[in-house]
């Protein structure tokens, strides 16, 4: 009889051993899709820093391309508008392939999605948002013009 109370002693510790590395596992996993997200975040923030100070370097302003006061009727701007967009409409692209793949927090996706909302209706740029929409996943396209009132029309 004592010999089979030890063989079950020495199984109950291997079991808590094995449940032991399987937590810690899990664990070490959680904290790498933590990282993994955080340095998602920070690609997508280094490239709206990149967007923006291309607009420094024109002498002109983000701010007046995000309020729609930008001159159009200088053809510099125009082409830094259109190039804004379609490099918008590429990082959204990527924000929905991550939202999609369930790497994007749901918060941080309703606001993007507002962002895109806004792109759409950006009425002077629609020409440049329709070819992205050729070069971007059918499922992106779809969802903004369902869920989006065209004001351009």
């Amino acid at each position: 009889m004592k010999k089979i109370d030890s063989n079950v002693g020495v199984q109950l510790l291997g079991m808590l051993g094995v449940l032991g590395g399987l937590i810690f596992v899990g664990l070490e996993m959680r904290q790498s899709q933590q990282i993994a997200l955080a340095a998602q975040q920070q690609a997508r923030t280094d490239t709206i820093v990149d967007i923006v100070g291309v607009y420094s370097e024109a002498d002109s302003s983000w701010f007046r391309w995000v309020s729609d006061s930008l001159d159009l009727s200088n053809q510099s701007n125009l082409d830094l508008g259109s190039n804004t967009t379609y490099q918008l409409w590429m990082l959204y692209e990527n924000d929905y392939l991550q939202y999609e793949l369930g790497l994007m927090d749901e918060g941080v996706w309703k606001s993007k999605f507002a962002g895109m909302q806004t792109l759409y209706n950006k009425c002077q740029y629609r020409n440049v948002t329709d070819v992205a929409f050729l070069y971007s996943s059918s499922g992106l396209s779809d969802l903004i013009k369902q869920n989006t009132q065209n004001d351009c029309s």
